[in-house]
């Protein structure tokens, strides 16, 4: 059950299409506790390798190198080079075919390029705890001998979980860490921008394993 680094380009529009779409609403979340731009420069970012894809003919780690260079040179904040990391490792542990191995390599190649440019941990109140349990639960389900799309459907769970539990968490680190106490009952934006992002890419492979 594999499918080719071509094949796979298409997520990269579904990927956009998603960030663009929640613009207004990670902002909204955003704004509750921190800057409130998170959606608006996710989308700038997104929307400017939207361009620069245009017309062109490329691969799905093409796209992410894209995306990557995007994003850690036009947008601002933290989350341009957390991002930029994240799909840039990604796209180098990408292969000419994509299997459940290969796939594995590139999550955790992207968790571990975000973990080396940040102190968060998971229960800091960051896109971390979305990613940590998305690829655990991944990994768990492959060590389980589940096939590909299983161990999808696995993450998903783990993303959505993970994102659902920083609404409990206080914030550690960034503006929202000077709230305390008043950080706690709102969900974080960059778990929830992490969350859609990682359940596109899940949903569309699915749809590719079909």
């Amino acid at each position: 059950m594999k499918i080719t680094n071509k094949t796979a380009a298409c997520l990269l529009p579904a990927i956009i299409a998603t960030v663009q779409e929640n613009k207004a609403y990670l902002s909204e979340i955003d704004g509750l506790i921190g800057d409130g731009d998170h959606g608006i420069n996710m989308s700038k970012g997104f929307t400017l390798c939207q361009e620069k894809l245009e017309g062109t003919d490329y691969t799905f780690s093409d796209g992410l190198m894209t995306l990557s260079d995007t994003l850690m040179e036009d947008i601002g904040g933290s989350m341009g080079p957390l991002y930029g990391v994240f799909f840039f490792e990604i796209s180098l542990a990408c292969e000419e075919e994509i299997d459940a191995a290969v796939f594995e390599k590139m999550l955790e190649g992207g968790l571990t390029g975000i973990q080396d440019i940040t102190p968060a941990k998971p229960g800091d109140k960051t896109l971390l705890d979305t990613l940590v349990p998305a690829v655990e639960s991944y990994s768990s389900a492959l060590t389980k001998g589940k096939d590909f799309k299983i161990a999808l459907v696995a993450m998903k769970t783990g993303a959505k979980s993970g994102w659902e539990s920083t609404k409990d968490m206080i914030a550690k680190l960034g503006r929202s860490s000077r709230l305390g106490e008043r950080s706690r009952g709102i969900l974080d934006a960059g778990a929830t921008s992490c969350y859609l992002i990682l359940k596109t890419i899940a949903d569309e492979l699915e749809g590719l394993l079909s």
